[in-house]
């Protein structure tokens, strides 16, 4: 009797586990994964908040190993580019997967300007590659050297020094320097600067997926949402909205376009989702048609596949 028990309890614990265990190493990528905010984001908040949600865990629980880098709250793609090569140098590993949300990406390409070395891949997620038209309008009304944009720096710089106290940061802030980098002419100086690696100058679509830097080949990907109203109970929903009216007809996710979205190789353009959702915030409160926290799994997953 005992022999038949053992090997029945072993099927059924079998039976259990299994479901538990099925998609473990789904995103095992063999280099880390460095998670990149964009502009007026952090790392995390008290150690509460993560400006990805719950990305980072949902990334790490089928294998991933996943940093989340902390660069300035508001400043230059150059100066958050370079934050972001010392903080790539403090940790061990050889390469990293860099994802990056919206301004992340520019910044990331300008990370691998300096370190190409260390750099395996760069996902650029409903990133500012080509610029904002939302920027453009907002330097548009904010004359240059007058009382009106010093007073809107000062601001952004005092809350991006409180998100520097809150998340035990020291990063530098530059409200007008932000702004800059990504209206249109000011994305379009730096993707000169960079030679326009995996970004096309000439079009709306993304390039090829390698992309060679310093003699080392990285591979770019991208994807973005196209929409701007997602869910009735999302707040950033209605502020999506008005910022969306700087696009007239073109398809944007509220605050970038989707052709300046396109870097490398394009994965996909169309997701129900905006600017907001694609971080899964506010607080997981999103599209039910899309879901972003399967797209970085799926792209962990690609770049696992990829030897990355």
């Amino acid at each position: 009797m005992r022999k038949l028990i053992i090997p029945l309890v072993a099927l059924c614990c079998a039976a259990v586990s299994t479901p538990t265990f099925a998609w473990w190493g789904y995103t095992k990528t063999q280099y880390p994964i460095v998670l990149v905010h964009g502009v007026t984001g952090f790392s995390t908040i008290g150690g509460l908040i993560n400006y990805f949600h719950d990305i980072p865990w949902n990334l790490e629980r089928d294998g991933a190993k996943v940093y989340t880098a902390s660069v300035s709250f508001v400043n230059s793609s150059e100066q958050r580019g370079q934050q972001l090569a010392n903080y790539i140098n403090t940790l061990g590993e050889a390469k990293f997967n860099l994802m990056a949300h919206s301004q992340g990406a520019p910044t990331s390409r300008v990370t691998a300007s300096l370190i190409p070395g260390r750099i395996a891949s760069i996902t650029s997620i409903d990133g500012v590659n080509k610029g904002s038209k939302v920027a453009d309008v907002i330097r548009g009304i904010l004359p240059p050297g007058g009382a009106v944009e010093g007073g809107v720096n000062a601001i952004a710089n005092a809350l991006g020094d409180l998100v520097n106290a809150l998340s035990d940061s020291d990063n530098p802030q530059d409200g007008l320097a932000a702004l800059e980098t990504l209206t249109t002419p000011g994305t379009t100086a730096l993707n000169d600067a960079l030679g326009w690696k995996g970004v096309n100058p000439n079009g709306c679509s993304g390039t090829n997926e390698d992309v060679y830097i310093g003699g080392h080949r990285i591979k770019f990907f991208s994807w973005t949402g196209d929409a701007v109203y997602t869910n009735w109970t999302d707040v950033s929903d209605p502020f999506l909205g008005i910022t969306s009216a700087a696009f007239g007809s073109e398809p944007n996710d509220g605050l970038v376009g989707v052709c300046a979205t396109m870097m490398g190789n394009v994965i996909g353009t169309s997701y129900d989702m905006n600017h907001v959702d694609a971080i899964n915030h506010l607080f997981g409160a999103r599209s039910v048609w899309t879901d972003p926290v399967a797209l970085y799994r799926s792209q962990a997953n690609r770049l696992k596949n990829r030897g990355l």
